[in-house]
């Protein structure tokens, strides 16, 4: 598919005229062709007005519709998937297998939501039916299950240029909801995201669906989302990237006439930790897992462990000595943008010039025009932590901050003073679990995930996964960004009261047609409803 440097809006291209913009090679410091056209007001208009359009015919699509668009979706990107994956390492500098294994997950997402939707039962059907003969008051026949919102503002994430982007987990999720989808394309990638959303355009079509289904715009700036969010046409927002973008869209989602909810996953610094028995056990073990984990993707995971906990011990200072040694041989790492790389040089920076915590160990610094910076091994004390909380902040980047405890006390405390985040683990035998149910207790309150010996860069996309926790790392510590139950955040309850058999939706008629899990008179059935 040819690049075109144009928004999509439905089957049309947006305007020409707008501020240019181009992606750029991290990996070289080479700008690449074409440019990019930045969205004016009226194409953000012409998106909603369109996808407003199509709201009432797709979001009334049957789920076995709705599965076959994007089980198409899934289909098309792995035909032109050479293609996406040369020019997403192109745009960001990610290795090869990375982006054949981001994709993959993709189009396993894509697959994962059309099952949910041949199922059916995701709607949550609940029916209780009319009461006539009851005292002292007759029973109304009343049916509830879940209903779309309408037209979805979805933002592409800078560190997935597939998996949470054009053909991401929110804009699956939203799509899966009867739900047509806006994207505001993440500027580091947009040529990756003009192949897929040129490839999801192609599905529209094929699939014969409203025009309006889908539409992506392009903006190296602020404006273009902000115009889509504050639009009153669109009724809900997902997005993921840094806490300053992600609290500002949710400023603006609540400041409207009408507000909306904004789904925003702000990063985190996932805390972990090492309790005595385990660090005693598997030293070596701990200490190469963690190296593999914080630098995986140059540190550049929402998932990335910021913040470990060891005990003061002798195989402290053997772990200690032996993640330093992995680190000075590492090479250094390739950032995703110019301006991901300055700003982790940056805090780098700050970090070194300070008496604590101190720069224990550093890789090389790379010199050339790309974007690559040196990883980098901090140490402190959790008694310096609970005495200046910023060391909590989360540093986008391959680095990470170990942090002394010398008892259990001064370890529970920590966890307490702790921030929402996505993750935590501990690493502990099962005498260290027996000593430290409260730890667990706190944790729980404090992650959406809790880990127990093993790392958490890597996030399963399956039914039972949950991304997502309480502030600051998401807006809406309820929800997750990946697994099927995304799919949630973009539906609501809704009620008929009365009505006919022959106006209710499939999913509600006393003979289940689709044979769905429903709950009649409080009890979880298929049956017909006598």
């Amino acid at each position: 598919m040819p690049l075109q440097g144009l928004s999509l809006i439905g089957s049309q291209n947006g305007s020409s005229q707008g501020a240019v913009f181009y992606g750029f090679d991290p990996a070289t410091g080479e700008t690449l062709q074409p440019g990019y056209s930045t969205a004016s007001s009226e194409d953000v208009e012409q998106a909603a007005q369109m996808a407003a359009r199509a709201f009432p015919v797709y979001g009334n699509l049957a789920g076995v519709a709705k599965a076959k668009f994007l089980l198409t979706i899934a289909s098309v990107l792995e035909t032109i998937a050479p293609e996406i994956v040369d020019r997403g390492r192109r745009e960001t500098g990610l290795p090869e297998a990375r982006l054949r294994g981001e994709l993959a997950r993709t189009t396993n997402q894509l697959r994962l939501f059309a099952g949910v939707l041949e199922e059916g039962s995701w709607v949550d059907a609940r029916i209780d039916p009319a009461q006539p003969e009851r005292k002292p008051f007759p029973r109304a026949d009343i049916r509830s299950m879940l209903r779309p919102l309408g037209p979805i503002a979805v933002f592409g994430a800078s560190n997935f240029p597939l998996a949470f982007s054009v053909a991401g987990g929110d804009t699956v999720s939203a799509l899966a909801a009867g739900n047509p989808v806006i994207v505001k394309a993440h500027p580091a990638h947009p040529g990756t995201s003009e192949l897929v959303g040129q490839a999801i355009r192609e599905c529209v079509l094929a699939c014969a669906l409203p025009e309006g289904v889908f539409s992506l715009l392009f903006d190296a700036q602020i404006e273009v989302g902000a115009q889509l969010v504050a639009h009153p046409l669109v009724k809900a927002v997902g997005f993921t990237g840094s806490q300053a973008a992600g609290k500002a869209l949710m400023k603006l989602a609540a400041s409207r006439p009408v507000p909306i909810p904004c789904y925003a996953e702000m990063g985190s610094v996932n805390p972990l930790f090492v309790l005595p028995g385990a660090m005693r056990s598997r030293t070596s073990a701990i200490a190469s897992g963690l190296l593999g984990s914080f630098t995986m993707g140059s540190g550049q995971f929402c998932t990335k462990p910021g913040l470990v906990f060891v005990p003061q011990s002798p195989e402290s200072e053997i772990f200690s000595a032996a993640l330093k040694q992995g680190v000075l041989q590492m090479q250094p790492q390739i950032m995703l943008t110019k301006g991901i790389a300055a700003k982790y040089a940056s805090a780098l920076q700050m970090r070194s010039a300070e008496n604590d915590p101190t720069l224990s160990a550093q890789s090389l610094r790379a010199e050339g025009p790309g974007c690559a910076e040196p990883v980098s091994l901090f140490q402190s004390s959790v008694a310096s932590l609970l005495r200046e909380p910023n060391l909590a902040e989360e540093v986008f980047g391959p680095t990470t901050l170990l942090l002394t405890y010398t008892s259990r006390e001064e370890l529970l405390a920590a966890a307490n003073a702790l921030d929402g985040h996505l993750t935590a683990t501990i690493h502990g035998t099962e005498e260290d679990l027996a000593e430290h149910r409260d730890l667990i207790a706190v944790l729980e309150e404090k992650v959406g995930r809790l880990l127990f010996n093993g790392f958490p860069t890597g996030v399963e996309v399956c039914h039972a996964m949950v991304h997502g926790g309480p502030y600051p790392a998401t807006s809406d510590g309820r929800s997750t960004s990946v697994g099927t139950q995304a799919i949630l955040r973009f539906a609501r309850p809704f009620c008929y009261q009365d009505f006919p058999e022959a106006v209710l939706p499939a999913e509600l008629q006393n003979n289940n047609p689709l044979g769905i899990m429903r709950m009649a008179n409080g009890t979880l059935t298929r049956d017909e409803i006598e």
